[in-house]
């Protein structure tokens, strides 16, 4: 059983019961509210994610990711919800700059 865990949603967790959906896909799934503009195309870095504990268990940076990293725009520790596909259990937090106001968030 593949899970993820937001941090700072309370330990939030999501059980996967398809692993081919991306993160945000995950997400919308389970009727968690998480920021994106793009529409989850890679177009942009509002869905992205900071990775506690799991990155080995995440599928390969795509082109989109490269492209930010290289930019300065996406750090090490942080991957794009929109492009990223989950294969084993993760922690994750929502970054402070994407936070929703209607969310409360534990610190």
């Amino acid at each position: 059983m593949v899970k993820i865990i937001i941090e700072n949603l309370g330990q939030k967790e999501l059980v996967l019961t398809d692993l081919n959906k991306t993160a945000l896909q995950q997400f919308q799934t389970q009727f968690i509210d998480w920021l994106q503009a793009c529409g989850g195309k890679g177009r942009c870095t509002s869905c992205k994610m900071l990775i506690i504990d799991g990155m080995e268990n995440l599928s390969e940076l795509t082109i989109a990711e490269k492209n930010y990293t290289s930019q300065g725009l996406l750090k090490d520790n942080e991957r794009l919800a929109c492009q990223v596909n989950v294969a084993g259990n993760i922690t994750v937090r929502v970054p402070e700059e994407t936070k929703l106001p209607h969310l409360k968030y534990s610190s």
